[in-house]
């Protein structure tokens, strides 16, 4: 079992629901490789995509890391006020709208392998 694995199986409930079905979409189904980072599950192909973060509601908030760079034409994806993040909530496996989450992860995967990330954090002096 990998950490991602062990990390997933330790979560509680539906959380461990939805975050095993999400790795299987991600890691099984797409092949994006998952790598612990932060203490939380992170899905790379040439840079980090998106990872899954438990929230303290019961759910699990799905982020991904070029957020605002991605079209949002699904209506599904919130900033929460941050600049980069933008990210959806999911209570249970069955709230899942797995076509339009289907298109969102395509599109940032798509952005990962055209356009190389590039940090947009000032370069000390």
């Amino acid at each position: 079992m990998t950490s991602v694995e062990l990390y997933i199986d330790g979560l509680r409930g539906s959380q461990r629901e939805i975050a095993q079905y999400l790795h299987q979409l991600l890691a099984g189904e797409l092949h994006l490789t998952a790598r612990m980072r932060y203490k939380i599950p992170f899905y790379y192909r040439m840079s980090w995509i998106c990872y899954l973060n438990p929230a303290k509601n019961g759910a699990v908030e799905f982020a991904f890391t070029r957020g605002s760079e991605l079209s949002n034409t699904q209506g599904l994806l919130e900033s929460k006020g941050r600049k980069q993040v933008q990210s959806m909530e999911f209570a249970s496996v069955g709230g899942i709208p797995l076509a339009a989450v289907n298109e969102i992860i395509q599109e940032a995967i798509l952005l990962d392998e055209s356009t190389p990330y590039a940090s947009k954090r000032r370069k000390r002096q």
